[in-house]
């Protein structure tokens, strides 16, 4: 009986707490800020699908081609001021995939939050599937048809066909070859 009471006023305490509330009203702040209006900057094609928690920064910078499908806890991060994100049609992004058009760069003596950014657009091409939790860094073009394996940095170019996976990303087949066709 002791426990049950001790269990209904902890409860009620919880309940009564403004700062449950305060952090519910950040909650959807912060969902307003990174996507209800960002979503409404991109440049988005016919038929693109974006799970309901996708993360966007400066979406006046993102374009997004016919039919692409971005998956959930995406990523989305243009540069602040010329740093732009390029998405082809067809585009897959599975969960946790992350894209940034902008990074650090490295001067010797200053902290890292006072390094001066580095803006180069990203562009992925049409029909182009990245695995879950792919990261693509600034001034990287995927090229048409390739396909990141879960996991992936890419750091670098990526012909299109290539098939590519790794830390650095690196390309271990194409999707044209023989050795990756299907069997009939």
């Amino acid at each position: 009986m002791k426990k049950r009471i001790h269990q209904v006023f902890g409860l009620m305490r919880s309940l009564l707490d403004p700062r449950c509330y305060l952090h519910a009203f950040r909650m959807v702040h912060y969902f307003g800020y990174t996507h209800v209006r960002e979503r409404r900057r991109i440049a988005m094609g016919k038929d693109t699908r974006l799970a309901p928690n996708v993360s966007f920064r400066n979406g006046e910078r993102i374009s997004m081609g016919n039919g692409c499908h971005i998956g959930e806890r995406c990523y989305l991060w243009a540069g602040d001021s010329t740093g732009r994100i390029f998405l082809g049609d067809f585009v897959s992004l599975a969960p946790e995939v992350f894209i940034t058009a902008s990074d650090y760069q490295f001067v010797a003596g200053r902290p890292f939050r006072d390094q001066p950014k580095r803006e180069l657009d990203v562009t992925i091409g049409n029909d182009v599937w990245l695995g879950a939790r792919v990261v693509v860094t600034a001034g990287v073009t995927i090229g048409d048809g390739c396909i990141i394996g879960a996991g992936a940095v890419v750091t670098r170019d990526l012909p299109p066909g290539t098939i590519a996976a790794g830390v650095p990303a690196r390309g271990i087949g194409t999707r044209n070859s023989s050795q990756n066709a299907t069997p009939s």
